[in-house]
């Protein structure tokens, strides 16, 4: 993800969901100039029951490394046309990163994009496609984003992830809901039950 908080709010309740069934979660982002959200941003992965892992810079040989070093089952990124220029980056520079890796490795096996502000990317809506019940995982997620306190969670991020939430949560029948996209990994879409 491209800032501290960006696992939390597009990702949170689905991270903690997978951290609770025993999988090894890792929430990437750069480094951040500012000690406090990088502090911010170890504390809230904490909460989710994930690693927190920041890299030194977005480029491709940077994500090479850590794609390289941790091997990920799945990894969870920006949609290629979110409206943030620092998302569109980190999302491209990992597609660049793609190819060579997985081809030396094997991983990561499944890539997804998630969702962004308001559910609006640069070409319209984000299109619903693999909705996760985080019903269970709600309060950890929101819990999560509030670590993140020197930035507007109560004024801004909080409302919005409530309303995408719900959003997400009434198209498959539960309180709350998490929308993914599978990005293609050399061509190939492999079939998931589960992210």
């Amino acid at each position: 993800m491209a800032h501290p908080d960006d696992a939390e709010l597009w990702a949170g309740g689905t991270l903690a969901r997978l951290a609770q069934a025993g999988a090894a979660v890792t929430v990437a982002v750069p480094e951040h100039a500012d000690a406090i959200r990088n502090s911010e941003a170890a504390a809230a992965a904490n909460v989710l029951g994930a690693r927190y892992q920041p890299y030194p810079t977005v480029n491709a040989n940077a994500l090479h490394d850590l794609l390289d070093a941790t091997r990920p089952e799945v990894v969870i990124t920006h949609p290629l046309d979110d409206v943030h220029p620092d998302h569109r980056h980190v999302a491209s520079t990992l597609t660049a990163a793609l190819p060579e890796i997985v081809i030396a490795t094997g991983f990561p096996r499944r890539v997804y994009t998630g969702d962004t502000y308001n559910g609006l990317t640069g070409h319209g809506p984000v299109a619903a496609h693999s909705i996760i019940d985080v019903t269970d995982t709600w309060d950890i997620k929101m819990q999560a984003l509030a670590a993140h306190a020197s930035q507007p969670i109560a004024e801004h991020f909080g409302p919005m992830a409530e309303t995408l939430g719900r959003l997400w949560g009434s198209r498959i029948g539960a309180r709350y809901g998490e929308n993914f996209a599978p990005l293609p990994v050399l061509g190939r879409v492999p079939a998931a039950t589960t992210l």
